[in-house]
């Protein structure tokens, strides 16, 4: 047996012990029901649990089960994620659900491999709901788990190592609790999340498996895990034109494919423009401006992209076919992601 299966095996019951008095009560945690723990697993992708457990609330109440995540119109669905980003995500959960449909009946499939195939969803997603809803041996190998695992057994490898992460997922597998292997999924889930915190001191004092901890017994605590420098952003400038004409604002709707692709933006052109030139890209458009004057400069960051945003603020006479034209009420219909949903409030009509 290698040196970190042994270590792994050492953690198994006192990390359960500690789970049992310190998991915290979320909602998608009063069941078992495999749909809760995808919706919740998915939205937790690149989010924080409080910012999710408003939206995982609301999702599962508009959309309670898979044949309504299923048949849901596109704009109720991208409303209903609104503000969690990396929308290709609910997207993919509604292909999956339209194939569970079609192949299971609408019944979430139980084996490891039958849940990977489904859009959307990779090793870690099946590991959390085979193991959690299912109580297969199946572990969910996240960032949280990578960093825990490597501070246990003082893995100087990149925590970015495909190698690395498939030899933790096999360790792992082989120490999973019979009848307990949700519990152990979601304790180590926890421990990384409360405890054995990243890009800072963990709280050693607390963590329950201090005594076999390499990192803290060496104090390379904070030299752990191994991570490779990240590559730059790309940077991108914006010019964002909020366009009123009287108690309307003008709306667009993005491409399909890409970055928010099929969301809907404010109209933007590329790069910095001046008052003269946003004047004569809205007249071309047939729209009568009064005027034209800079309103905010703001950031948007992405996991790959940073938008550097010049907004203005146009007030014109009448409105045009291209843009949708809605009021404030009108606008909460249609999903606007948070880059441009910052800029809500300059807009003298949602004062």
């Amino acid at each position: 047996m290698n040196r970190q299966k042994e270590t792994l095996q050492k953690i198994v019951d006192p990390l359960l012990a500690w789970y049992e008095r310190n998991a915290r009560g979320l909602p998608w945690r009063r069941d078992k029901d495999p749909y809760h723990v995808w919706v919740s697993e998915i939205m937790l992708q690149q989010t924080r649990v409080e910012t999710v457990v408003p939206y995982y609330e609301r999702f599962i109440k508009e959309l309670p089960t898979i044949r309504s995540l299923a048949c849901a119109p596109e704009e109720k669905l991208l409303k209903l994620w609104e503000g969690l980003g990396y929308y290709v995500r609910v997207r993919n959960m509604q292909k999956a659900a339209v194939q569970i449909c079609e192949r299971y009946n609408g019944v979430f499939p139980e084996k490891f491999e039958a849940i990977r195939s489904l859009p959307g969803i990779g090793d870690y997603t099946a590991g959390a709901i085979a193991s959690i809803a299912f109580e297969q041996p199946a572990p969910a190998v996240d960032g949280n788990v990578l960093r825990v695992v490597a501070r246990l057994t003082g893995s100087q490898t990149d925590i970015k190592s495909p190698a690395l992460k498939a030899q933790i997922a096999a360790d792992l597998a082989a120490v999973y609790p019979a009848g307990r292997c949700g519990d152990f999924t979601q304790s180590l889930m926890e421990l990384g999340a409360l405890v054995c915190l990243p890009n800072q001191m963990p709280k050693c004092a607390f963590c329950p498996l201090q005594d076999y901890c390499f990192a803290k017994r060496h104090h390379m605590q904070l030299r752990l895990p191994v991570k490779a420098e990240k590559e730059a952003r790309k940077k991108e400038t914006k010019t964002v034109l909020l366009i009123v004409c009287g108690e309307k604002v003008a709306i667009r709707k993005r491409k399909e494919g890409g970055l928010l692709g099929g969301l809907w933006e404010f109209p933007n052109m590329e790069g910095i423009s001046g008052e003269r030139e946003i004047t004569a890209w809205l007249t071309e458009k047939g729209l009568d401006v009064k005027s034209v004057a800079k309103a905010a400069e703001k950031k948007h960051i992405f996991t790959h992209i940073e938008w550097d945003m010049h907004c203005f603020l146009a007030v014109c006479g009448n409105t045009n076919e291209e843009f949708v034209w809605a009021t404030p009420d009108e606008l909460k219909a249609y999903s606007l992601p948070t880059a441009f949903r910052k800029f809500l409030p300059i807009i003298p009509i949602f004062g």
